[in-house]
């Protein structure tokens, strides 16, 4: 399994744009082939910072994921209203 985290920071102005942008984000992203998880948070401490976590049966199904076209124009919009970087930290799962 690949386990995905990530990180988004709104303004003010621009909160509500960015949740209705990440909440059509991963409501879309749960019907993908491989996709186990698909979740956006509000981050407790910075109510403007959004932090997705994702959950993918395999690494060829994240990158599926990645080439879909409403995955890029995604990533487009909220890289125009974000206030800082967007973060992404991918981890692959071992069985034991």
């Amino acid at each position: 399994m690949i386990i995905v985290t990530g990180s988004v920071t709104a303004s003010a102005e621009t909160d509500a744009e960015m949740a209705e942008l990440c909440l059509a984000h991963v409501r879309r992203s749960r019907t993908e082939p491989g996709c186990l998880l698909h979740a956006v948070h509000r981050d407790v401490e910075n109510h403007h910072r959004f932090v997705f976590l994702e959950h993918w049966s395999s690494r060829t199904t994240l990158e599926q994921h990645f080439e879909v076209p409403e995955s890029i124009a995604f990533v487009k919009a909220i890289r125009v209203i974000a206030i800082d970087a967007t973060k992404m930290q991918i981890f692959e799962t071992v069985k034991s």
